[in-house]
């Protein structure tokens, strides 16, 4: 374990405190927690922790030394990370899992003390400690996105949208697969394939929502409208809106070729401006992530009013382990990934489906561990088609998404986060619906 040394006394070798220096690796080893089971090295040549450790980190260049300053914790890391300043050794980039859970599992951010952040100065220099830009794949901080609107305004949640899924049709197409599905699978056992897991979930789904040919799907925050097509292959006539213009681009390009024009339709529209009502059935499958829980009450209220009675809802989504936490996201996931992404427990999201009044909750599913599966196919994905990604959209974003996927696994595996679905039902004015008496789909 690294220790930084006191320096009321003089070192070893007769120096100064004033004159000595800490090594760049020692350091960096203290802050993220000592005692590492993983190998740091620097630029400066130094090493600190198991010498035969299969995993690593190597500080390569000074401007990774003023992110890993300027931010401490995971969004200093991720910064020097996705700069190209910092490597993951014993790992490829675009899966660094493993690195990343040799790291996860004894890393502890500490702040220095004042003594401690005084050596460290006098050790790397005065220099370091001045903020220089982030990289470019960084989102603005919350408090400057207000030039783009409130918080979950129309407009701002339209450049949030932007900014995470109009990164390239191409570049999902090789990270997501055939299947085009940005979002957790449903695997019917543990050596089914990405592919066939996705349109298990999309099956789980349609028979979930009662839906039947002739009926009427409404998909909000469709994606590349994954949902739509399946339910119109299957004479069910559905209508998906998404925020991101290249996903209901290709979503249509994709209904075209499928020659499912006089069933499926895919918007770029704000899901609040759909205008048809009556549905048979309305899915939301990862865009409640993107709502805000304050927003939860008009958002369901939203969903209920575009059904008919006895009529049929499912909510996709992220989750915390429990209704107690924050919602809003760490600083790496809000700055890189998700901006303005809100996460809430399952039970609250189930409260304030019932507190809007008309529908009834009929049952609740967790598939946790089935995202922890789905990331771990997307990083294949990266992966297998790397060289391409990064001709596609540069070694800083390849290196972003590989991170991202990675780290999002260690969460799902660990019960950090969660999936759930929450089924529902529109109730007639007497409090009835007319459903069977236990669940009526294949597990």
């Amino acid at each position: 374990m690294t220790t930084f040394k006191d320096t009321s006394t003089s070192s070893s070798h007769g120096r100064s405190p004033d004159t000595h220096k800490l090594p760049l690796a020692e350091i960096f080893e203290a802050l993220l927690g000592g005692n590492l089971a993983i190998r740091i090295s620097a630029y400066d040549g130094s090493s600190a922790g198991p010498a035969d450790a299969p995993y690593g980190l190597e500080l390569k260049t000074p401007r990774g030394t003023t992110y890993l300053v300027t931010a401490p914790g995971d969004l200093g890391l991720a910064r020097a990370y996705i700069a190209g300043d910092l490597a993951l050794v014993g790992a490829h980039p675009g899966d660094p899992y493993p690195a990343l859970r040799a790291l996860a599992g004894d890393l502890k951010f500490r702040k220095p003390s004042p003594l401690e952040l005084a050596q460290i100065a006098r050790s790397i220099g005065l220099e370091h400690f001045k903020p220089i830009a982030p990289p470019p794949q960084e989102a603005v901080p919350r408090w400057r996105r207000f030039a783009e609107g409130l918080r979950h305004s129309k407009t701002r949640d339209a450049e949030a949208i932007h900014y995470h899924y109009d990164v390239s049709n191409t570049f999902y197409e090789w990270v997501l697969g055939p299947s085009m599905t940005y979002t957790c699978a449903v695997y019917p056992d543990l050596d089914a394939s990405l592919e066939a897991a996705q349109e298990n979930k999309y099956r789980l789904i349609f028979e979930k929502l009662r839906l039947k040919p002739g009926d009427r799907l409404l998909d909000i925050g469709c994606g590349w409208g994954g949902m739509v097509r399946y339910a119109a292959r299957r004479g069910v006539h559905a209508l998906g809106a998404t925020l991101s213009a290249e996903q209901a681009q290709w979503a249509q390009q994709a209904i075209i070729d499928e020659g499912l024009g006089d069933f499926a339709e895919v918007r770029h529209s704000d899901y609040r401006d759909v205008t048809e009502s009556e549905f048979d059935a309305v899915s939301s499958i990862g865009l409640t992530e993107h709502i805000g829980v304050s927003n939860y009450p008009a958002y369901f209220s939203f969903m209920r009013d575009k059904l008919r009675t006895g009529g049929m809802l499912l909510n996709h989504c992220i989750t915390r382990p429990d209704n107690s936490a924050r919602n809003r996201a760490g600083s790496f996931i809000d700055r890189y990934v998700f901006p303005d992404g809100e996460l809430t427990g399952s039970g609250k999201i189930i409260s304030k489906l019932q507190d809007i009044g008309g529908v009834e909750v009929v049952h609740e599913e967790n598939f946790r561990d089935h995202y922890a599966l789905t990331l771990r196919d997307w990083n294949r994905n990266l992966v297998e088609h790397w060289d391409e990604a990064v001709a596609e959209v540069g070694e800083g974003t390849a290196r972003l998404w590989g991170l991202y996927m990675a780290g999002c696994r260690i969460g799902f595996e660990r019960d950090i986060i969660q999936l759930h679905h929450v089924l529902a039902t529109k109730l007639d004015d007497r409090g009835g619906n007319d459903l069977p008496l236990r669940p009526w789909w294949d597990a």
